[in-house]
């Protein structure tokens, strides 16, 4: 017979648990039937404050954005509010029948504003207008150019600075690995003298 057909319940983590926390008095029957009973899932009065903690603070969250979201609709109502908005829609309506009216009446003013600002056509011949396409794009590609090459020239001295800054530390440094050295040559030499002395005071 399988193991499966001995038992026929399988046991759960959390029921193995609460079986461990029974068997070490840590918990009580009675305990565990009176808060299953309940329709509130905590097992003590202490989670139950944690739980009502929570949702208190949810609520406090949710309270909080409702009022954020209020402000920024107050701050921005003469933008967004369909009352200011049709109001504005008014105002701009009178004014376009306004200036209509206007244009009516000044037939010359009409002309003017109907007449193009600037000439319709290049004052260059069209088979050369490629070239001066041309030309702009080279003379944009040459300013770039003239820019990044001042920006070297300005870096320049501050590059030969540092350079120089950076040759005196190398030195600094040579020279700091130089004494290191000789002072490692020195403990040897020491160690060595304190070693032979050793040994010969032992052979004595």
């Amino acid at each position: 017979m399988h193991q499966w057909d001995l038992s026929p319940f399988t046991v759960t983590p959390a029921a193995s648990l609460l079986a461990r926390c029974v068997s070490r008095d840590i918990l009580s029957q009675e305990e565990i039937d009176s808060a299953s009973s309940r329709l509130s899932p905590v097992f003590s009065n202490h989670l139950h404050e944690a739980e009502q903690r929570i949702r208190t603070r949810r609520r406090l969250d949710q309270l909080q954005l409702e009022m954020d979201l209020l402000k920024m609709e107050k701050k921005s109502a003469d933008v967004t509010h369909s009352f200011y908005l049709s109001r504005r829609f008014q105002m701009l309506q009178m004014f376009c029948s306004h200036l209509q009216d206007l244009l009516k009446e000044q037939n010359s003013l009409r002309q003017r504003l109907m007449k193009p600002l600037g000439r319709t056509n290049l004052p260059v011949h069209a088979h050369l207008q490629r070239f001066v396409v041309d030309v702009v794009k080279m003379l944009l590609d040459f300013i770039e150019t003239l820019e990044e090459k001042l920006t070297v020239v300005r870096c320049s001295p501050t590059a030969i600075d540092r350079l120089a800054q950076l040759n005196t530390s190398l030195t600094q440094l040579l020279a700091h690995v130089a004494d290191v050295e000789s002072l490692s040559n020195q403990v040897l030499q020491r160690r060595e003298v304190h070693s032979s002395k050793q040994s010969d005071s032992s052979t004595g």
